[in-house]
């Protein structure tokens, strides 16, 4: 499988733009109306919309939503001794990373007799979507599932595809509830999204929604996040993507399955080697070549090779403009000294460096989170941490000499404003200060 070949230096500005472009998402013309549709059903049927189309997109006839306990202690039993042991080192990596990122709270006393204080509150109720089609995805239910916990929010609803045999993938329910999560319910699609995001008699209404999902999925969110009496979403999401930086010495073996890691996602993922050295190109794509022929999602993985790109680059620093103009979801630094090189890196999800460092274990269980800003969103969006389950609030307290020596700056700025009442607001406790006995 041949990767399209750009030399950098020889393109111009808009060149160099195409050249890093990402597939055009695969969507229906009609999506977003149909999605609407989905979701307006959902607001006026509720749990009879969800089981319909359960039946009708999952192939699964439901009589619950919920999962019960006992199906719960079914899956239990279903996976064997090492997945539980696998789930339980992953959340164990995944919660220590994330319990460092809590912060105290801030009290600052920014003049005499002002205080300004700012706190963190969990929000009240989260929905978290975990995806379970053609690729159950246990380690999501461990990314949403463990951040959530340390935050404190109260409320957290999940909720995963059904299979056709009307249950939900016993790994995902394994590693839901090793996290705490008990609310997990057999949806999934757009229909999700609405049933998270205006509640029905069975799902909880949340307050924001987390969690990777399909065009459908996206979409969905994007469209009650824009709805004041939606949910709003976690983050803008397209396909999965990789970038790889490597140098002559990198192994090439490495390489090749860190594109296909990616590359087997889905046909929409994209994956783009950048170096300096064009023979190198050649023998990824012979490792690649080799390594599919025993890897069983091989034409999904061949189908999204066929919009993959090599760029050829004078030299590494070279590179890193390469990629900090794409702003990959992923990037892997398979160079020599890739912590320097990383210092230089400005716009990317997650960075993996060095040889030792395969994406694979960023996704599972490293420590760090998986929901990531992907189809060139990490420009602005950082990756998913504690901090999104909760919400800042700022306190102020003022002792009234604080009032009194920041009553000339609200005066003058309020007067510049034209707004008299915020002057009077001042000056009327002033005032009743100055005339109390």
């Amino acid at each position: 499988m041949r990767m399209r070949l750009c030399l950098w230096s020889s393109l111009d500005a808009p060149a160099r733009r195409a050249a890093l472009r990402r597939p055009a998402l695969g969507l229906n013309q009609d999506l977003d109306e149909r999605v609407r549709t989905i979701i307006a059903d959902v607001r006026r049927d509720g749990d009879a919309t969800l089981i319909r189309l359960a039946r009708e997109l999952d192939g699964a006839q439901l009589t619950a939503l919920r999962v019960s306990e006992d199906e719960a202690g079914l899956a239990e039993v279903a996976l064997p001794a090492e997945a539980h042991a696998a789930i339980e080192i992953a959340i164990a990596n995944v919660r220590r990373f994330h319990e460092a990122q809590s912060t105290p709270p801030l009290r600052v006393e920014t003049a005499p007799g002002v205080v300004c204080e700012r706190i963190s509150k969990p929000l009240d109720a989260v929905g978290l979507y975990v995806p379970a089609g053609t690729a159950p995805l246990p380690s999501t239910a461990i990314m949403l599932g463990v951040p959530s916990a340390i935050a404190g929010c109260p409320v957290r609803v999940l909720c995963t595809p059904p299979r056709p045999d009307g249950r939900a993938d016993p790994a995902v329910v394994v590693a839901a509830r090793a996290c705490g999560v008990r609310d997990i319910f057999k949806v999934g699609g757009a229909q999700a999204i609405a049933a998270m995001a205006y509640g029905t008699a069975s799902i909880t209404k949340v307050a924001k929604i987390f969690g990777p999902g399909n065009a459908w999925v996206t979409a969905a969110k994007t469209v009650v996040a824009g709805d004041p009496g939606g949910a709003a979403l976690d983050m803008p999401a397209g396909p999965s993507e990789v970038l790889v930086v490597a140098d002559r010495l990198a192994d090439a073996r490495f390489v090749a399955l860190d594109l296909l890691s990616q590359a087997e996602h889905g046909p929409d993922s994209h994956v783009v080697l950048v170096t300096p050295d064009e023979a190198f190109v050649a023998r990824v794509e012979a490792e690649m070549e080799t390594a599919l022929q025993s890897l069983p999602r091989r034409a999904i993985i061949e189908a999204a090779l066929r919009h993959s790109v090599a760029v050829i680059v004078s030299d590494l620093s070279e590179a890193i403009t390469v990629a900090n103009e794409y702003a990959p979801e992923h990037l892997i630094l398979q160079v020599a000294e890739p912590r320097n090189l990383a210092a230089n890196v400005s716009t990317a999800g997650s960075v993996f460096l060095g040889r030792w460092t395969p994406e694979s274990v960023g996704d599972y269980c490293s420590g760090t989170n998986h929901v990531l800003p992907t189809y060139g969103y990490a420009r602005a969006y950082s990756g998913l941490s504690v901090a999104d389950f909760q919400r800042r609030m700022t306190l102020q307290e003022v002792t009234l000499s604080g009032l009194r020596g920041l009553a000339p700056t609200v005066l003058t700025l309020a007067g510049l404003e034209g707004l008299d009442a915020h002057a009077r607001a001042v000056t009327i406790r002033l005032e009743a200060a100055d005339t109390k006995p």
